[in-house]
């Protein structure tokens, strides 16, 4: 059973067969057909709207609750496969998958059948920018960031939502470049405008801002026809911003006076229609405040439905204000809340590692759950985790000065040995830009030439193209000096890099990702597992391989079994457990 609350509207579309039409109150989720393999897996993302809600799995594969102006329950699997991302709008639906394809359906993509999925990604021009990385949807377009950070739209552009004149363009039905070196693409549900950050955290907007939402001033209360830059953005560094009708929240850190990162929110937009944390309209982004966020709290997650908020803390609170009309901010009641207010809980069956939890609000409704990123491949690993500047320790300059870091670790191996291949990458760096040089990297670690075929042929004579990341990982378990982190046992250390165990461990993963603590230096006691347990366990982590010479017992699988939960180890199929039972019944 997946650990998913649910609270709000049991309508647009029906979710609970048996139950009323406002649940005021979180409830537990149930799938109406659980012997179904798709709703045995893990959740991954929810993404709702006012016609349909999507539940994509670990697995790769979705289900849609539809609703078809009936009182039934409507749900259909969607046939598309390796599904990496959904994102749902009022008229429209996208679909991200893992080799970076996206489908999309709606009458303004594909007028003369808006119920079937198109690949509109094969319908970008420029060929050699076909690989999409992420989408967003809004209220009825849809827009996708490729690999080389081009952003692109498509679908209607009747508010200039496209970031063009709608005068000019009314409608695309194939993607348009909107802005190139962009790093992330910011709607909603239920918008109509769009923010485009690039790559030097400056942020553009596009679309309608009569309520004052995209935060230009009270004066800009009108459409912005043109991607238009937005001043005042509050000091620190943009993580997300989410979009409503007729009002948006922006994430932002900074560092506080200790030099550790937090987090705050800021909105701006119509108080009336959605509740800003205020009593009063806000026409630029104005901090959220409120005695519930405390000093040593930080905002994890947080999520804009149509007309209501909610936000996750490290403390395990969940706040709300806003529209409450269907009970999507779970009181208990429909009482309207202009500021925030905490949110009693159940008690979560995972509720000790509340960082693994995350919220989506949709059209009246509201879903709390349980979803651990996965680790299954661990180059998508890679590519994520070159990105935390903490967890990286050589420095590249580019072409203008800026710098890039990564990973000496993993260079070490992921480069030819024979020679001094870092100092060569370093030279090509120096006449890349920061885009290039990103790309570059995300190669490196991926091995993976589609991302810029010009600039792989650059560097393929320095990568080892031939070598693995699971043989990279076991040639880092022969080197002793690579290894940074203890874990103690019996009285016993064993080292291992921090790097390896946040790609393998969802435990380790926590602990050190985590905004709130400073875990550099802590060491962990763990004694369950016998000496030859835990060999076993220790080389499977770097190679996904059961050592060799070990003899299989039933005392071992049972010990195995309580460590793989311990540790939350991430695994691909077949997994340990698996192999070791096998194994075990084959010696027998």
């Amino acid at each position: 059973m997946n650990d998913c609350l649910f609270f709000g509207s049991n309508t647009s579309p029906k979710l609970f067969k048996n139950e009323l039409y406002k649940i005021t109150k979180p409830i537990q989720f149930k799938f109406e057909n659980e012997n179904e393999n798709e709703n045995e897996k893990q959740i991954k993302q929810i993404s709702s709207s006012e016609f349909s809600t999507f539940f994509l799995f670990e697995n790769g594969k979705a289900i849609e609750y539809l609703n078809k102006n009936d009182s039934n329950q409507n749900i259909e699997k969607i046939q598309i496969e390796n599904i990496q991302k959904v994102s749902v709008g009022y008229q429209i639906e996208a679909i991200l998958t893992k080799e970076g394809n996206v489908f999309a359906k709606g009458k303004n993509i594909n007028p003369k059948n808006p119920k079937e999925f198109i690949n509109i990604s094969s319908l970008i021009e420029d060929t050699n920018d076909r690989i999409i990385q992420d989408i967003v949807s809004g209220a009825k377009s849809t827009y996708l960031l490729t690999s080389n950070q081009n952003a692109y739209g498509i679908g209607s552009n009747n508010l200039c939502q496209l970031g063009f004149d709608s005068k000019t363009i009314r409608k695309a039905e194939k993607p348009i470049l909107m802005m190139k070196n962009v790093s992330k693409i910011f709607s909603g549900n239920s918008s109509t405008y769009i923010f485009l950050l690039n790559s030097n955290q400056e942020l553009f907007g596009s679309g309608n801002n009569r309520f004052g939402q995209m935060g230009l001033g009270k004066r800009k209360k009108e459409i912005i026809n043109k991607l238009t830059k937005i001043q005042n953005i509050p000091k620190g560094k943009i993580i997300d911003i989410q979009c409503a009708y007729s009002h948006s929240i922006i994430l932002i850190e900074e560092e506080d006076e200790n030099q550790n990162p937090k987090r705050k929110l800021y909105s701006c937009g119509n108080w009336q229609l959605n509740g800003l944390g205020k009593y009063e309209d806000i026409y630029e982004f104005t901090e959220i405040k409120s005695s519930l966020f405390e000093n040593d709290d930080n905002i994890l997650d947080f999520s804009v439905g149509d007309g209501h908020n909610l936000i996750l803390t490290s403390k395990g609170k969940l706040i709300g204000f806003g529209s409450n009309w269907f009970g999507q901010l779970g009181t208990g009641d429909r009482k309207y809340e202009s500021v925030p207010i905490q949110i009693e809980l159940p008690e979560l069956r995972f509720n000790e590692n509340i960082f693994n939890y995350h919220i989506s609000c949709g059209y009246q409704k509201s879903f709390l759950y349980y979803s651990p990123l996965s680790f299954s491949n661990l180059e998508e690993d890679l590519i994520k985790l070159f990105r935390r500047k903490e967890f990286c320790d050589i420095s590249f300059k580019t072409e203008n000065g800026e710098i890039i870091k990564a990973h000496k670790l993993i260079l070490k191996y992921r480069l030819n040995q024979n020679q001094n291949q870092i100092e060569k990458l370093q030279e090509i760096i120096s006449t890349k830009s920061i885009k290039e040089s990103n790309q570059i990297f995300e190669m490196i670690y991926s091995n993976n030439s589609n991302i810029n075929p010009i600039l792989y042929s650059e560097i393929k004579e320095i990568i080892n193209s031939n070598e693995k990341i699971e043989e990279t990982i076991k040639i880092i378990y022969l080197n002793e000096n690579e290894k940074d982190f203890i874990i103690e046992r019996k009285e016993k250390q064993y080292k291992f890099p921090k790097l390896i165990l946040i790609m393998r461990s969802e435990l380790y993963r926590g602990m050190f990702l985590s905004v709130t603590n400073d875990t550099s230096n802590k060491v962990t006691d763990y004694s369950e597992l016998s000496n030859k347990s835990f060999q076993l366990f220790e080389y499977w982590i770097y190679s996904n391989q059961i050592k060799k010479g070990i003899q299989i017992t039933q005392e071992i699988i049972d010990e195995i079994e309580t460590g793989i939960d311990y540790f939350q180890l991430n695994q691909t199929y077949p997994n340990l457990f698996d192999l070791l039972t096998n194994k075990f019944q084959k010696q027998n």
